[in-house]
């Protein structure tokens, strides 16, 4: 299954690798909580309340999350989306210019 949540997409076909590094809720504008991307200008942010049963993990350079309960992901410019209990993991969507590939800005 794929979600996509503004310039987000999260696949839910992750395994997350032994040895993957836990990644800490941190404070984005203020608000603490799983941050998946962050806006490069507004400072809004991709974001999992801190209370859900969510734990994020990097390893290699690639971002991985594990949802124990239905999680909502927020933003201040999107709806919200409930993510439903597993794994998942996620890139920023890039798209196509003359000069080559590019990530999407929000």
């Amino acid at each position: 299954m794929i979600y996509r949540h503004g310039d987000v997409v999260l696949t839910t076909d992750a395994v997350i690798p032994v040895g993957a590094k836990e990644i800490k809720p941190r404070a984005v504008a203020g608000k603490v909580g799983h941050i998946l991307a962050e806006g490069e200008v507004t400072g809004h942010a991709h974001r999992i309340d801190p209370e859900c049963e969510v734990t994020m993990y990097e390893k290699d350079g690639k971002t991985y999350l594990s949802v124990k309960e239905e999680a909502p992901l927020t933003h201040e410019e999107h709806h919200t989306i409930d993510l439903p209990a597993g794994d998942y993991s996620w890139q920023i969507q890039r798209e196509y210019e003359p000069d080559g590939w590019r990530e999407v800005a929000d």
